[in-house]
């Protein structure tokens, strides 16, 4: 049995050019050698082999059959190694490639969209795969290694193979529809706001935690009458009279604008909520990836 440890790739690579080219010498000049290495490294090969591989002769050098079995298999294998070459370096010149993106509704609408729409325009060659999901969802995703790196809300504890880079804060605000139109112009607090019926995500949200806690800071609970499933469900059903929310002001700047909608003006606004791109913290990310994520981070890319 051969012992297969003992040939390198470098012998191969020299048997697989002087087959191609049928000589030792255009072999040489081919590799940047001299025949003598080329002569030297097959005459090893094939004692390691325990075979000829070569016929010599004035008109060049042609393949024994043991050669020509070898060479069917070893053309093979360097045509399989060029080809992965040749799609890896594809890849890094963002020709092609797959960048996956957790993202959390607000996340997605505030500031990612348009970043997206603007790397597509740049790298149409490379897809990409945006995993909607809460905030927590998408911290869980990203631990089990299925996104490149997620873009949410602020979470309030963040694991520690996570890392995380604030990109930008978001204002909401409360709105409501015709039904509560008699809330209009007057001054609420949170604790006259929470005797209305509310729209709102459901626990196991960032949104959810993020109000529970600006509720109960005043003593209160926060505790919608109407839970919706995403945060871009929010404003159809205030808009439908069902209850008053909390959104991001840009969702509801054309309602707000047209007057279908309305922001009842509380005593102490809304605190800011930060989003951030997270991504594990010794996690590799392909040339994709990384372009993607300092296009996210630089707000020029945002218009």
């Amino acid at each position: 049995m051969v012992n297969h440890m003992n040939i390198s790739y470098d012998s191969y690579w020299i048997f697989y050019h002087a087959a191609r080219y049928q000589g030792f010498t255009q072999a040489a000049e081919i590799l940047g050698s001299n025949q003598s290495n080329v002569t030297r490294t097959i005459k090893n090969l094939e004692t390691a082999l325990g075979c000829k591989l070569f016929i010599r002769s004035n008109r060049g050098a042609r393949l024994t059959p043991e050669g020509e079995k070898l060479y069917a298999h070893i053309a093979l294998a360097f045509e399989h190694i060029q080809a992965g070459e040749n799609e890896v370096a594809s890849k890094q010149s963002l020709q092609s490639g797959l960048v996956t993106v957790a993202a959390s509704e607000i996340a997605l609408h505030c500031c990612l969209l348009p970043v997206l729409k603007a790397y597509r325009a740049k790298y149409p060659g490379v897809r990409i795969r945006v995993s909607n999901c809460s905030t927590p969802q998408a911290i869980g995703v990203l631990k089990d290694g299925l996104a490149d790196f997620a873009v949410v809300t602020m979470p309030r504890n963040l694991p520690k193979t996570l890392r995380r880079h604030r990109i930008m804060d978001v204002r909401e605000a409360p709105v409501a529809g015709g039904a509560f139109s008699a809330l209009r112009g007057k001054t609420l607090t949170l604790r006259e706001l929470v005797r209305c019926p509310l729209v709102g995500l459901g626990p196991h949200t960032a949104t959810f935690d993020f109000y529970s806690r600006l509720f109960s800071a005043e003593g209160l609970s926060f505790r919608p009458d109407i839970e919706a499933a995403t945060a871009d469900q929010i404003l159809p059903m205030v808009k439908s009279d069902l209850g008053i929310g909390f959104v991001p002001e840009a969702f509801a700047r054309d309602d707000l604008l047209s007057g279908t909608v309305f922001s009842p003006v509380l005593e102490t606004p809304i605190p800011k909520r930060p989003i951030c791109l997270l991504k594990q913290e010794n996690q590799p990310l392909s040339i994709a990836a990384r372009e993607l994520e300092h296009m996210i981070e630089d707000k020029r890319s945002w218009s």
